[in-house]
């Protein structure tokens, strides 16, 4: 039942970060900007936070899922997150990109998008309360560490191969920093415009 719990916590959060959204995307530039061995720092710190982000949330996703107006709160986070990335990597996109970066900044971004994955919330409310109510896992404190490392292996893993992606595509087309990065700024940008106009359409005609 340990290793199902461990195994479920992996899969569940490999899938998650399949979508592209601001975690993946933001690899992506690292990867591309300032090299593998920055991505795997990111990679590294962001799976180390991931571990203790859904210990907590799992702990509290039955109460999380009953607070109203959450979906809305969050809606409106990704809103200002996804619009300040875009709007940071749109004003950056002529800049060429560093020689030399601090041997840290990459592990201090990684904890910082660690802490500050607004959509990880909805996914563990709904895929933690799933799991458990089912008794696909265990709901004592020694599961969820568990199924938290699993949790923290399969972003890992996910971003890994995101990475990897990244590096293949850029070295298969070439691709100029001013094309990456205003390619995800744009993304960024359709992403906050997908969450106004979310609650846009709840406000005014749902």
């Amino acid at each position: 039942m340990i290793f199902l719990t461990f195994f479920i916590g992996l899969i569940a959060n490999f899938i998650g970060y399949i979508p592209p959204g601001n975690i993946n995307l933001t690899l992506v530039q690292i990867t591309i900007n300032r090299g593998m061995r920055h991505a795997f720092q990111f990679i590294t710190a962001f799976s180390v936070v991931e571990f203790f982000f859904t210990f907590v949330i799992m702990h509290g996703a039955k109460w999380l899922s009953e607070q109203a107006h959450l979906d809305t709160v969050i809606d409106w986070v990704m809103v200002v997150l996804f619009g300040t990335l875009g709007i940071y990597t749109w004003i950056g996109r002529n800049n060429p990109p560093k020689t030399k970066y601090s041997n840290h900044a990459s592990i201090r971004y990684g904890i910082m998008l660690g802490f500050l994955n607004p959509m990880q919330i909805p996914f563990w409310m709904v895929t933690g309360t799933y799991v458990i109510t089912h008794e696909w896992i265990l709901d004592g404190n020694f599961a969820l560490v568990i199924f938290s490392i699993g949790s923290a292996l399969g972003s890992f893993l996910c971003l890994y191969l995101y990475a990897k992606f990244a590096q293949y595509i850029q070295s298969k087309f070439a691709l100029s920093t001013r094309v990456i990065n205003s390619s995800i700024a744009w993304l960024f940008f359709a992403f906050a415009a997908y969450h106004i106009c979310k609650q846009l359409y709840i406000i005014f005609i749902k």
